[in-house]
């Protein structure tokens, strides 16, 4: 298990966090994006993020290498659903499937109470097994499923939406 260190990220992390993101999209598996985003593309999203509410973590390894990361992000954008987020959890190809995951989702199922966050929302391609299987590790329940509302090289796709409950 590595000893990983969590911070906000700023703005010169974006560039890595993009690099993470873009190394997802041509296995079809993680994001419904298509083609790798640009750093300017994803600055109004790097800056809807605040350490007080909705936080975007970098995770770092011992040597301060940023090898993964995490946001939390409002779901529908209406005042009722305060309490309630869709968590991303992305990684370096390198430091998928060696359990970093796990120790990235229980952080954060650690620190949403204190963020007001009382439900964690995933949102997961039913194909997307390895996802699937860490949410449901920690108690996520499947709370809707969106068959085929993704084409991705010609081949439909489900949505997964998992949930749980935090207080």
């Amino acid at each position: 298990m590595e000893d990983l260190r969590f911070r906000d990220a700023n703005n010169s992390d974006l560039r890595r966090i993009v690099e993470i993101y873009n190394s997802t999209v041509a296995s079809r598996m993680v994001t419904a994006d298509t083609e790798p985003v640009t750093v300017e593309s994803r600055q109004k999203w790097f800056e809807e993020h605040n350490p007080s509410k909705r936080p975007l973590w970098v995770v770092e390894n011992e040597y301060q290498q940023i090898i993964g990361w995490v946001s939390f992000q409002s779901f529908y954008g209406r005042p009722a659903y305060e309490a309630t987020v869709e968590i991303s959890i992305y990684l370096d190809v390198k430091h998928r499937g060696k359990g970093v995951g796990k120790q990235i989702l229980r952080y954060c199922l650690e620190k949403a109470p204190a963020l007001g966050v009382k439900t964690l929302l995933g949102c997961i391609f039913s194909h997307n097994e390895p996802s699937l299987k860490l949410f449901r590790h920690f108690g996520f329940e499947t709370w809707a499923f969106l068959p085929n509302i993704a084409i991705l090289d010609g081949q439909e796709r489900s949505l997964n939406i998992l949930g749980k409950r935090i207080v």
